[in-house]
């Protein structure tokens, strides 16, 4: 059934309860690479509580919205790829917290039958306590099989250029061959990250890493290369998805720095390819 563009612009919902724990934050930071050495006195306040006042890396807010799709869009899920993803934070995501989430589409394009919609969603999350908005997150899906429904053409976002210059910094961050079954458990429990029959369906060898694992990589290797462990510095962090991680992959993140934008990519050197591009880091003025 072909995607109606009047009815997939309507869909939305709103205040979705959603809550956390101290425990899914310090899951969150061991699961994108942070603690892996015990007794860092830096990394030890995102990943345990005792002793330290308890941090949130804040791409976190990523696996704080219970599914990012309204439900019923129409489309052909199994076609569906995650493109791109953007985050605003307003201020630094507390330890734990009961939120409201509204999650709506924003923007839907016809790129013809041969290559698919693109479709741009939106979440919102704030405290349920007293409305303060936390975050806003974007995300981009390109529905490979939806092409040709009649909706307007278009791009979505301009997307953001590194400088034409040598990278200033650079962070090689290896993930663990189970790192996958790990990070699951923030949220996305697709078999495609978990289940070999389900990667060897869709061409893998073997499960894939998560994108916003890889995402949340990323902002790990800029906390501890440039701010020194200083989540509160990040208001920012946006990127395009370029190809998978395997889980056992070292990710290096090349960053140039200018002023409060830090743009970044990465790359996995031995399989020779990118893995995320057009990368920008905002951070407090």
């Amino acid at each position: 059934m072909a995607l109606n563009y009047d009815e997939l612009m309507s869909k939305s919902q709103f205040d979705i309860p959603f809550s956390y724990s101290d425990r899914d934050t310090m899951l969150y930071a061991l699961s994108i690479g942070l603690g892996r050495d015990p007794v860092n006195k830096k990394e030890l306040p995102y990943v345990c509580e005792q002793g330290y006042p308890l941090r949130t890396v804040p791409t976190m807010s990523t696996v704080l919205v219970p599914d990012m799709f309204p439900p019923d869009l129409g489309w052909d899920y199994s076609q569906v790829l995650h493109s791109e993803q953007r985050m605003q934070l307003y201020r630094p995501l507390p330890p734990a917290a009961d939120l409201l989430i509204d999650k709506k589409v924003i923007d839907a394009y016809d790129r013809g039958p041969t290559r698919g919609a693109l479709i741009l969603l939106e979440a919102e999350g704030r405290l349920a306590s007293n409305d303060t908005v936390l975050f806003t997150l974007g995300c981009t899906i390109v529905a490979r099989g939806d092409g040709g429904f009649g909706g307007p053409s278009g791009k979505g976002p301009a997307p953001h250029r590194a400088p034409r210059r040598e990278p200033d910094l650079s962070c090689d961050i290896p993930t663990r061959r189970d790192q996958a079954l790990l990070y699951r458990l923030t949220g996305d429990r697709n078999p495609l990250h978990a289940d070999p029959a389900a990667a060897a369906r869709v061409g893998f060898e073997r499960p894939i890493l998560h994108g916003l694992c890889t995402f949340g990589t990323a902002c790990n290797a800029i906390l501890q290369t440039i701010l020194d462990y200083d989540s509160t510095l990040i208001e920012g962090f946006d990127a395009r998805f370029s190809a998978p991680v395997m889980p056992g992959d070292t990710i290096t993140t090349d960053m140039w720095q200018d002023g409060n934008i830090v743009s970044f990519r990465c790359t996995v050197k031995d399989r020779g390819i990118e893995v995320l591009r057009n990368g920008k880091c905002t951070l407090t003025v």
